[in-house]
């Protein structure tokens, strides 16, 4: 027989039988999956950021579905995609509070020193590893762009060396919390409007020596606040955003103005 014929003939059989095992594989081997988790991966904003704690919105879709994963850990998509997946699975979508990231830092480049010229590669992580970070403040915002990098929808610029933070487009997905070589970004409610920017557990004396606008530890902000919205931890008020602060005198009472209200 011609060589030619016999490969055709060969390769023919070999293509036909791999056409049949194919398709038995798909009727006797193939996972069907739950057309669900498709319906539910299209209602998520695709924003793919992680926030939910899971890979991304598809793997999110299946956790719901497949899981039984809460409804209302897509911060991108808020109380309204809860909602619309809740109303296409028929459960229950439970209460959402959106949070923005807040950057617990008021040292720019104005109020706080730097120790020296760091040359090195822009990032917290690096420069933070770099003799404890050129910033005077151990524990202030280096303002190297890490945060702004990792954020997914640039709700993040550095201004004067201070990162800060644009409410209006935030998602609240935790990507510059966890990025944060220092720690000092946390999530809070986007209602609340009054914080203190500061991180610095050191005591009054030490943090005016570096920095402008620096906790004091002098306790008077509790004394005007609402009850409870303050919290003093040594040396550092911090704000405790599962109690309101409504009194905004707290702002100007200040004496060392880190305490400052959204405009």
């Amino acid at each position: 027989m011609d060589p030619i014929v016999t490969s055709t003939v060969c390769v023919g059989g070999i293509g036909c039988l791999s056409a049949v095992a194919l398709a038995v594989a798909d009727r006797f081997l193939s996972v069907k999956e739950d057309p669900r988790i498709g319906q539910v991966t299209e209602l998520l904003p695709g924003a793919n950021c992680g926030g939910c704690g899971y890979a991304g919105c598809a793997d999110y879709a299946k956790a719901i579905v497949t899981g039984g994963a809460e409804l209302t850990h897509c911060a991108p998509g808020g109380a309204a995609v809860a909602e619309a997946i809740a109303k296409c699975l028929g459960r229950s979508a439970g209460s959402v509070e959106k949070r923005v990231a807040v950057v617990l830092c008021g040292g720019d480049r104005s109020e706080a020193i730097r120790r020296f010229a760091y040359n090195g590669i822009t990032d917290c992580a690096a420069a933070n590893a770099t003799a404890g970070g050129d910033k005077g403040c151990a524990y202030g915002c280096l303002g190297y762009g890490s945060c702004a990098r990792v954020c997914p929808v640039g709700a993040i610029r550095i201004e004067n060396g201070l990162a800060k933070v644009d409410k209006a487009v935030c998602i609240g997905c935790g990507k510059c919390t966890a990025v944060c070589p220092r720690k000092l970004i946390k999530l809070a409610p986007a209602s609340e409007t009054i914080h203190i920017l500061c991180s610095s557990k050191d005591k009054g004396p030490a943090v005016k020596k570096v920095c402008g606008k620096g906790c004091l530890g002098c306790r008077l902000c509790t004394k005007f606040a609402d009850e409870g919205s303050i919290v003093v931890n040594g040396f550092l008020a911090e704000r405790d955003y599962a109690h309101p602060l409504t009194k905004e005198e707290v702002v100007a009472k200040c004496p060392g103005h880190c305490i400052t209200k959204d405009a």
